[in-house]
């Protein structure tokens, strides 16, 4: 008799942000990598005067930002993530915007090194990195959250 499991549980510990098929980061957590189909609601009235809510299939595939939680690094000049998100701050609306969307990939990875699940996101870019709340009596190291901006995410794997 075969169990309910026929493969071993997604663990979550070892992920890394890819941009443009280059690794650039390791994560601590992410979050947002949801995908929506829209739901278009519409009441009718019947005979009797009775309502009823009638759900179709949206139009329209909604997806939140990506919120992704590392290490602050210690040289930001150097840092792929932070050099991004000053090109696009710089640019503004007169930048190259078309060239500051990037495509990348959430990648997780087993214990072995195996990669075990990929969300690709599309033309994406940086809106906002905030640096964790620092306190002179912590020992942690200290993080920073990135809020990514993106069009599409598929999971591919």
């Amino acid at each position: 008799m075969s169990g309910l499991f026929t493969a071993d549980p997604i663990i979550s510990q070892n992920f890394f942000l890819e941009i443009d098929g280059k690794v650039v980061t390791a994560l601590i957590s992410v979050s947002g990598l949801d995908v929506e189909v829209g739901v278009v609601k519409s009441t009718q009235t019947g005979e009797k005067g009775q309502k009823q809510q009638v759900k179709f299939l949206g139009q329209t595939v909604e997806v939140p930002d990506l919120s992704l939680t590392r290490v602050a690094p210690s040289d930001v000049a150097n840092d792929p993530l932070w050099q991004w998100f000053t090109a696009v701050r710089q640019g503004g609306l007169a930048g190259d915007r078309a060239g500051n969307r990037k495509n990348g990939s959430v990648v997780l990875y087993d214990a072995g090194a195996q990669e075990v699940a990929r969300f690709n996101f599309f033309n994406g870019w940086p809106s906002k990195i905030s640096t964790d709340q620092l306190s002179v009596d912590g020992q942690d190291a200290v993080k920073e959250t990135v809020t990514l901006v993106i069009e599409r995410l598929e999971r591919a794997k």
